[in-house]
């Protein structure tokens, strides 16, 4: 089934530009202007990626995102926050909100549209070999792309889940900062180390009680402690 994505931004020129080329790419794309009308439309066909402007009227995408984030219908699309300020602040906000990349405007839309393949890749990618994977109180599923802590199903977004997979692959190994940017963000130009930093810090906070599972390693990275 054709991928859908909706776009987000109030300058007509920027949207008409990236609708274009996703189109062109095969995509199911619709288009917003305002926050409200960006929700609307999101709640009557659920789309897998947004594309989404941070500089909006009325609310800004940090709004936006929250808001997705909030619904239960719509916690796990893809979302690439597009921004014209390059403040590592602003960054770093969209990242702990959720987002799963950020592109700085002016972009090229071929760049873009190689950022929305690339995040469609791990929202469908099953990973290794083992549909299920189990680590004291947590178990991840795949196939059905789901987390639980002690049978409570935890929402993650995609690029949580690819990341938490990841580790979880092969339980007590290291894996670098470098390599979980090589696995999970595609070795993306200008994604910094402090990306990973701050969604395992999240991914963290929706562990509950599995949360001390993922242990840093100062100076390398990250691992996933196997349960005693």
């Amino acid at each position: 089934m054709t991928a859908s994505i909706l776009v987000v931004d109030d300058e007509r020129d920027i949207t008409a530009l990236v609708a274009y080329h996703l189109a062109k790419e095969g995509f199911r794309v619709t288009t917003a202007s305002t926050a409200g009308e960006a929700l609307k439309t999101a709640r009557v066909e659920i789309p897998d990626v947004v594309v989404l402007d941070v500089m909006l009227p009325g609310a800004s995408g940090y709004d936006i995102l929250e808001e997705l984030r909030s619904i239960p219908e719509t916690q796990a699309v893809g979302v690439i926050m597009l921004t014209a300020r390059r403040d590592e602040e602003d960054r770093v906000r969209g990242l702990s909100l959720g987002a799963d990349d950020y592109l700085t405007k002016p972009f090229s839309p071929r760049e873009l549209t190689l950022r929305v393949k690339a995040l469609l890749r791990r929202l469908d990618s099953p990973g290794a070999s083992l549909s299920t994977i189990t680590a004291g109180p947590l178990m991840i599923d795949r196939m059905a792309h789901m987390v639980s802590v002690n049978g409570t199903e935890i929402t993650l977004t995609a690029t949580e889940f690819k990341l938490l997979s990841t580790l979880a692959e092969r339980p007590g190994r290291v894996h670098t900062r470098p390599q979980l940017l090589q696995t999970v963000w595609e070795a993306q130009p200008d994604i910094q180390t402090r990306t990973v930093d701050m969604h395992v810090q999240r991914l963290r906070g929706k562990l509950l009680e599995a949360s001390d599972l993922i242990e840093t390693v100062r100076g390398f990275g990250y691992r996933l402690r196997t349960p005693e």
